[in-house]
């Protein structure tokens, strides 16, 4: 009965780290490709400039945040599972836990905190105002997002080589 759950067990091991692994290589590559490709874009189009802006952001970001939030999970979960099951599972894995619980703040901080208030100041209320200014506190958030995705690639990228060398 032990060969049979140690075998069981064992096999769990690969398809974890290989679902840890893909949704880190998914988020991340979904994040430069938003940051580096896509927003560079609408800004040199000029969408960044209508007025329109705020609420096409709002609802690209609203469900790009939610892909973020279930690919935290997914790299948080596996590995806690990785470790409840072979104990210390690798050489650093306390420390790689913890790396994805910082992930996982920073998507429910970009959720829930930074995408609202940036489309709060984005949106236009005026109807008649047809010159519209960036609001002076747009500039801070963006500063504040550009920091946590930098935090998030750098951690992500940490954690991504960790489970490739089988260290996690």
């Amino acid at each position: 009965m032990t060969a049979i759950t140690t075998s069981r067990v064992e096999s769990i091991k690969p398809r974890w780290q290989a679902i840890v692994m893909v949704a880190l290589i998914f988020w991340l590559s979904a994040s430069l490709i938003m940051d580096l490709v896509i927003m560079p874009s609408l800004f040199v189009s000029g969408m960044v400039t209508s007025p329109e802006f705020a609420t096409a952001g709002n609802l690209m970001f609203w469900g790009f945040n939610r892909v973020e939030l279930i690919c935290s999970g997914l790299v948080a979960t596996g590995l806690m599972v990785l470790s409840n099951l072979f104990g210390d599972f690798g050489k650093r894995s306390r420390t790689a836990i913890i790396l994805s619980l910082v992930l996982l703040a920073i998507a429910l901080i970009d959720t829930y905190s930074l995408t609202p208030q940036m489309s709060a100041l984005g949106m236009q209320l005026n109807l008649f105002d047809s010159a519209a200014e960036v609001p002076a506190g747009m500039n801070l958030l963006h500063q504040g997002y550009f920091v946590l995705e930098a935090v998030k690639l750098t951690l992500g990228a940490t954690l991504v080589g960790w489970c490739y060398q089988n260290q996690v």
